[in-house]
């Protein structure tokens, strides 16, 4: 090859500032979604239908089936002897439970809405050929599609909407429509949604004592002040996702995980992670840990000499943690008691729905999204989590609240996933592409240092919690931890979602969750086996997690002194903090 040939090869590797700045663009107006990505996956699906003609036989007998059901069922609704329905919804879908659903014309409408919805997902699936990933993405965009047409959005396919609107007047829409001008002066203006405002940082979120005892440039560092004569020896260091503020951990008093440790006797330290602009663009996995993780634990170290430290992750928080626990492990150093993870996945090859929106394709096009402007926007993230949760985010909400004239009441959750948080273009990149995209630390290509970390070089004890409905990280996928580390594991599956489930204080109603032992290099066996063969306990798994700390924990005795001001550690402002009010 020439030194012209060389160099032209060397210049086309490189992406184009001005192609970059189209998909950008482009990114803008489709939430960070890839559209190249969907055309592959749809010509995928697409070409190999077109080449299974049996297959496409197939399809029209079973919507021949189909409409002919349909027609039997409509002719007995018309005679008034229908009984039933001829198709169920699926379990997770409540559209259609009320009893005005059952009345014609809409037991007609709704059914033939359900009937569509089965036939496409037949369509979309098991075409012999498909690459699966892209079946999963034709399957879901066809689902998301349809929601949009579901009868139950639209007023006169309503039976709901229409009852209420004859009983009041008309009220409702009216009272909607205020909802809608509302809702639309706040996103033109960039404010919260309704209701946020009645929950404030610091007045009644994020209100346990404590104070801010050491700052970078990526995350302030909270010790909490003690409630109790005696705390024991080991401190807790919670380590939370940069994806999030730290404060779902500190809610209102009586719901807050910090508040709770606090009180049974933990001395309790928290990272609260600065919200990133454009000037923290090239901040990536290896700042977070350094900067992160490793500084926030001298840090305690410094505060409270001679013990090793309880650490503590939640979802990201948790995987970065476990990340850093390796290479301590890997060189030797034993700073750490335990290790607990909360909602954290260490093997990606089955992370969930969110895997749709994880292939080259389309993490190459969010990479120059973020090249853009520096960072992904929480507008970006939120947009693709309420897509996972359409039905329940999206359509219901509208319906609720622009067609029933409803709102619903403010609550401390909603206020604090309304906190926008931003994501670093270099970081998020990196996260991606060597965790979920490539699961280089499950195959032992993730370095730090210039050398591989391994989960199974752990050697302290494991705490795992995952939530059975989490949508981000999939309680199957969390469970592989049992099989990864080569230490004591214990594992316990709560009710609840990715982050009601954690928030879930003794007294919560309708909490319950399943727990089981498992020794180091012992048998294990298929998630499924554990959920069907674990007993369930009634109650909030807090108490059980802190009786598991407390067991791996010293003897109680006075709490260490509020930071450490001759090592440098001295307390310069009340918790919560700068950085968790930085929007």
């Amino acid at each position: 090859m020439t030194r012209l040939e060389h160099a032209f090869e060397e210049n086309v590797a490189e992406p184009i500032p001005w192609d970059r700045l189209l998909h950008a663009s482009i990114g803008r107006m489709t939430g960070g979604i890839s559209p190249t990505a969907l055309q592959l996956a749809f010509f995928d699906w697409a070409g190999h239908l077109a080449l299974n003609p049996g297959r496409q036989l197939a399809l029209q007998e079973k919507a021949l089936r189909k409409a002919l059901r349909l027609s039997a069922y409509a002719g007995h609704c018309l005679a008034g002897d229908a009984e039933g329905r001829c198709i169920e919804p699926l379990e997770q879908d409540h559209r259609f439970d009320e009893p005005a659903w059952q009345r014609w014309p809409f037991s007609l409408i709704h059914q033939a809405f359900l009937l569509q919805q089965q036939q496409w997902h037949v369509a979309t699936t098991g075409v012999p050929g498909v690459d699966p990933h892209h079946e999963e993405v034709v399957n879901f965009t066809v689902r998301q599609m349809l929601d949009v047409f579901s009868p139950s959005n639209f007023l006169p396919t309503n039976p709901e909407v229409l009852e209420r609107t004859v009983n009041e007047g008309g009220m409702n829409l009216m009272r909607g429509a205020a909802n809608w001008l509302e809702d639309a002066q706040r996103a033109i203006a960039g404010r919260p949604q309704r209701g946020s405002e009645e929950f404030v940082v610091g007045e009644n979120l994020a209100v346990t004592p404590g104070k801010v005892v050491h700052r970078n440039a990526l995350m302030e560092l909270i010790q909490y002040s003690p409630t109790t004569d005696q705390v024991h020896p080991e401190p807790i260091l919670i380590v939370p996702a940069w994806i999030m503020k730290y404060y779902i951990l500190d809610l209102r008093p009586g719901r807050s995980l910090i508040e709770y440790l606090v009180g049974q006797g933990h001395t309790v330290f928290v990272v609260s992670w600065k919200n990133p602009g454009p000037e923290d663009r090239e901040m990536g996995m290896a700042d977070y840990r350094r900067l992160g993780v490793m500084e926030a634990l001298d840090a305690v170290n410094a505060i409270v000499p001679d013990e090793k430290v309880h650490g503590v992750g939640y979802c990201l928080g948790g995987t970065l943690l476990t990340l850093a626990a390796a290479a301590m492990a890997r060189d030797g150093d034993e700073r750490l008691a335990s290790l607990s993870l909360l909602a954290t996945q260490t093997d990606f090859t089955e992370p969930g729905e969110l895997d749709l929106f994880i292939d080259e394709s389309q993490v190459s096009f969010l990479e120059d999204v973020m090249w853009a402007s520096g960072y992904l926007s929480h507008e970006q993230m939120a947009g693709a989590f309420h897509l996972l949760r359409s039905q329940d985010l999206v359509w219901s909400r509208l319906v609720r609240n622009y067609l029933m004239g409803e709102r619903e009441p403010s609550f401390d959750l909603m206020a604090w996933n309304a906190d926008a948080t931003r994501l670093p273009y270099r970081m998020h990149s990196e996260y991606l592409r060597h965790l979920f995209l490539h699961n280089d630390l499950v195959e032992g290509r993730y370095d730090i240092g210039g050398r591989p970390v391994s989960v199974g070089d752990i050697q302290v004890p494991i705490f795992s919690i995952a939530t059975r409905s989490d949508h981000i990280a999939p309680w199957a996928s969390v469970y592989k931890i049992i099989r990864l580390a080569r230490t004591e594991v214990t594992f316990l599956l709560t009710s609840g979602g990715h982050n009601a489930g954690i928030v879930s204080e003794p007294g919560h109603p309708r909490r319950s969750y399943q727990m089981q032992d498992f020794a180091p290099l012992g048998p294990t066996y298929p998630a499924e086996r554990f959920e069907r063969e674990t007993e369930h306990t009634e109650g909030s798994w807090w108490p059980a997690w802190q009786q598991w700390l407390a067991g791996r924990s010293g003897r109680p005795s006075k709490p260490p002194a509020m930071g450490a001001p001759a090592k440098g550690y001295t307390p310069y402002m009340d918790a919560p903090g700068e950085y968790v009010r930085m929007s």
